[in-house]
């Protein structure tokens, strides 16, 4: 697994400071040096390795919000991110020092008032905050940074046969890993994804994985669907071809799109009786819906929303190499060049998950 920079370096005291991806405001994203608190007793250092870059950091550059989370000051972004246990937290809880570990960058919480969620689903807590968020004020701040405190209940540790590099997927791949579960038993089914970027291609896996019995890709452009075959589809279709995605009838469909023309697809694609797991999150207020369609068929319509206990298993699974996620990484930058590594995350067209190597070049 080798050693972080700070043991290589011999650091032995706590780190002020360190740089940060650091969203201003639309179009306004900086890289710049940000200081580091002292950890509170159940918090861990963690000294970022990898951090794969997400379509809600990548809206607060592009829109200075992400839905309805508006910006309203500075925040350090990120959410999918590996790295090193420098400083054990005090409370001697979490990992010790040295250990390599992921991140599960949620926390849940009940909020204000009587509002009302299955005690073992936390993800849909109406209190949960997110790392690198900024559905509160004040902000959420993320773990795009060399240094971040994090608490010891966030983080979990690698097994030898994981490398920090793959585990940076880990949190996109356990959204992917709750969105197939929402669908049952997959095992000898016929699946249908739309939309094969990141967390679509990740669907993908997680589908072979559990033993879907034919797995069709949908997208619009060529090298998503080049990912796509390479982690498990047996047949890509252009995202224009109505008729050959309607003639699908996959037993589960995954619209991971997050547009209503994806959704559209993905009820004409689907069997009648089948399962619709809508993980692709459209814009907020009204979307049209062949709602009529999916009555007639009786098609179950099902949500999912981020992920609860699933990061475990992902880790089980990549470190015994029964998930098989590697393509789907298709860029990794330096941190020096964080601005260059958002603009290819930007293009969907031609990239698929874009990585930010944090570690001193």
């Amino acid at each position: 697994m080798g050693v972080s920079a700070a043991q290589e370096s011999g650091v032995s005291v706590r780190p002020v400071a360190g740089p940060a991806v650091v969203a201003y405001a639309a179009g306004d994203l900086r890289v710049e040096d940000v200081p580091l608190a002292a950890p509170g007793p159940d918090e861990a250092v963690i000294e970022v390795a990898f951090g794969g870059i997400c379509g809600s950091d990548l809206h607060y550059w592009l829109h200075g919000a992400a839905g309805e989370s508006i910006l309203k000051a500075p925040m350090v972004l990120g959410h999918e991110i590996s790295g090193t246990v420098v400083v054990a937290a005090a409370d001697g809880t979490g990992p010790a020092a040295g250990t390599p570990v992921a991140v599960h960058p949620a926390t849940p919480g009940p909020g204000a008032g009587d509002i009302r969620f299955p005690a073992d689903r936390p993800n849909l807590s109406p209190g949960c905050t997110y790392l690198g968020s900024a559905a509160r004020f004040p902000h959420t701040d993320g773990a795009f940074a060399r240094y971040v405190n994090l608490p010891g209940r966030m983080l979990r540790a690698l097994p030898a046969a994981l490398d920090l590099r793959t585990a940076a997927l880990i949190e996109p791949a356990s959204v992917a890993w709750h969105a197939v579960a929402r669908a049952g038993d997959v095992a000898g089914k016929s699946a249908l994804v739309i939309g094969s970027g990141p967390i679509g291609a990740l669907a993908i896996a997680v589908l072979k994985r559990a033993g879907a019995a034919r797995i069709t890709a949908v997208d619009m452009h060529p090298k998503p669907l080049e990912i796509a075959a390479a982690v498990g589809a047996d047949q890509v279709l252009q995202a224009e071809d109505a008729d050959a995605i309607a003639a699908v009838q996959a037993e589960v469909v995954i619209e991971s799109s997050g547009s209503h023309h994806g959704l559209a697809s993905a009820i004409q694609g689907a069997a009648r009786g089948g399962t619709v797991v809508m993980v692709g999150l459209l814009p907020t207020g009204p979307q049209p819906v062949l709602i009529s369609l999916a009555i007639t068929r009786e098609l179950d319509l099902k949500g999912s929303f981020r992920f609860n206990n699933e990061i475990d298993d992902v880790i089980t699974a990549l470190a015994d190499h029964s998930l098989h996620i590697g393509p789907v990484v298709t860029h990794e930058y330096p941190l020096s060049q964080g601005l260059e590594a958002f603009a290819t995350a930007k293009n969907s067209a031609e990239s698929g998950k874009v990585l930010l190597d944090f570690r001193p070049e």
